[in-house]
């Protein structure tokens, strides 16, 4: 695809620049400035990945992953600002992640040892990861929040604070996996996914497209399970004092 056709394809961001203007929607602003760092930020992407490939540096592979891994976190931890060392929960959260698909995916030769490979997937990895976290923390710290009652009574009972916040821990974790799980069980029948229509659009052979992607959502679906369980684990603990009473704090 040349510059020049690209060009034309603004036609798709006009469309909806009129339509907001035509209803007073407002979000014209948002559109453009959406549009403009989204060119901006792929095309400096793209220029710093083909150095990196031509390169085959280790060194910058590193970099590229903890440049993602800084970023997602930052971006996540702003959902649960209220949970003690969030930051550093998120960050431990995401680098498992990626420690643990991409030594499956390297210890079992499942992909090759190189930044083709190895920067795609972990974007997808520790992208998907980062949605995750931020599903979960919302729908977590909403859940304490609006059970806050039940949690002290618990405790005021006995119980641990493991006990005591156990629903509003598995209803989060269910709640921020269901998305993953739903849009596998209609895959290929209601979309095909980005990847595979990619690479079939690039002159892959069809089926190579679909086990690759198979490859793909199997782990995205251990990045879920993953991410929501190490998260909320990681996090529920700090809601409580030493007195093992929960901290009232404004979480949402």
């Amino acid at each position: 695809m040349s510059y020049l056709t690209l060009s034309i394809t603004l036609i798709f961001v006009v469309i909806p620049l009129l339509l907001s203007k035509t209803l007073n929607l407002g979000l014209e602003r948002d559109t453009i400035v959406a549009t403009l760092r989204s060119i901006v930020q792929l095309l400096a992407v793209g220029y710093v990945l083909k150095f990196v490939f031509d390169s085959e540096s280790l060194v910058y592979i590193f970099l590229m992953v903890a440049l993602m891994i800084v970023a997602a976190t930052h971006n996540a931890q702003k959902k649960g600002a209220a949970i003690q060392g969030i930051t550093s929960k998120v960050a431990v959260t995401l680098i498992s992640v990626e420690v643990l698909t991409q030594g499956i995916l390297l210890g079992f030769n499942i992909t090759p040892a190189t930044a083709q490979y190895i920067i795609p997937i972990s974007g997808m990895v520790i992208g998907n990861s980062m949605v995750l976290s931020i599903l979960f923390l919302n729908r977590f710290t909403s859940e304490i929040e609006s059970h806050q009652d039940e949690t002290e009574l618990i405790l005021s009972l006995g119980g641990t604070p493991k006990q005591a916040i156990h629903t509003q821990l598995i209803n989060s974790i269910k709640a921020s996996m269901i998305p993953t799980i739903e849009s596998q069980k209609t895959v290929g029948l209601v979309q095909l996914p980005g990847m595979m229509s990619g690479q079939i659009i690039a002159g892959a052979d069809p089926i190579q497209a679909v086990q690759f992607q198979l490859l793909i959502m199997f782990l995205l679906l251990t990045t879920a399970a993953v991410t929501s369980v190490m998260l909320g684990f990681l996090s529920y603990p700090t809601l409580f004092n030493r007195r093992m009473q929960l901290m009232k704090k404004d979480l949402i």
